[in-house]
């Protein structure tokens, strides 16, 4: 579904208000117009939109909102939402604009934040996908700011990650610092076998695509799950022939 398509199906059935709600309903109308109700006519909604729209909404107001944090939205961190969103060249000019909106708006981070951490449960595997998504624009040029981790380790505190809990979201996206295996399962490094089995069935089963599917989640969120399950199986595979188990 093209991006402006999917604003304009989450204008039409999302109904939460708030920061992410305005924001909605203007990315809509300016993309649409007097047109608007003629095209919310032509459109077969879905029966719930409220958590595609959050997850869409939610990247752009806190990717914009983080990019404005060092400056200017870059050609890289666009280049990085159009690999989360698959958006092709047609749709590379809506994007920025749609980023310079969200850029604008009066509201803070944290009230977008805050307000997406109450349509989902406190460190649910939905947040930790938009984490991951932030992550993914951020380290796009191939390192971290300080100011860039400050802004993630927030949000990530706002969604209800503890300490340890952001250090594993981290790990995934962090190579360049050699994270341990140990840190992208989520366990302490001399945790015993039975933590470590434990710890991975659970993130497998938390990220697996069929259980984020059967919540509703948009594909983006789906495509992401699956790129950190393949790193929580090779962190785990490595941790097998590190500490000799099977």
């Amino acid at each position: 579904m093209a991006l402006w398509h999917k604003i304009l199906v989450g204008a039409a059935g999302f109904a939460v208000g708030g920061p992410i709600g305005a924001l909605v309903a203007g990315l809509a109308a300016h993309a649409y117009g007097d047109d608007f109700e003629k095209a919310v006519g032509r459109l077969k909604l879905p029966p719930d939109p409220t958590r595609t729209t959050a997850f869409t909404i939610g990247v752009i107001a806190l990717g914009a909102k983080m990019a404005s944090v060092d400056g200017d939205v870059t050609g890289d961190e666009i280049r990085a939402f159009r690999q989360v969103f698959n958006v092709d060249d047609t749709e590379a000019a809506n994007l920025k604009r749609i980023f310079e909106m969200a850029k604008r708006q009066p509201d803070s981070y944290e009230a977008y934040a805050r307000q997406l951490a109450g349509l989902f449960e406190p460190g649910s595997t939905v947040l930790e996908e938009l984490i991951h998504c932030l992550f993914h624009i951020a380290t796009v040029d191939g390192e971290l700011n300080p100011s860039e981790h400050a802004y993630l380790k927030s949000v990530s505190r706002i969604f209800g990650f503890d300490e340890r809990g952001f250090e594993r979201l981290s790990a995934h996206h962090m190579e360049f610092m050699s994270c341990e295996p140990c840190l992208l399962l989520g366990v302490p490094a001399d945790a015993p076998v039975d933590e470590i089995k434990t710890a991975y069935r659970r993130l497998v089963r938390e990220h697996h695509p069929d259980r984020l599917i059967g919540l509703g989640m948009p594909e983006e969120a789906i495509r992401v799950a699956t790129d950190q399950l393949a790193t929580i199986t090779q962190a785990y595979e490595r941790l097998k022939v590190q500490r000799g188990f099977a």
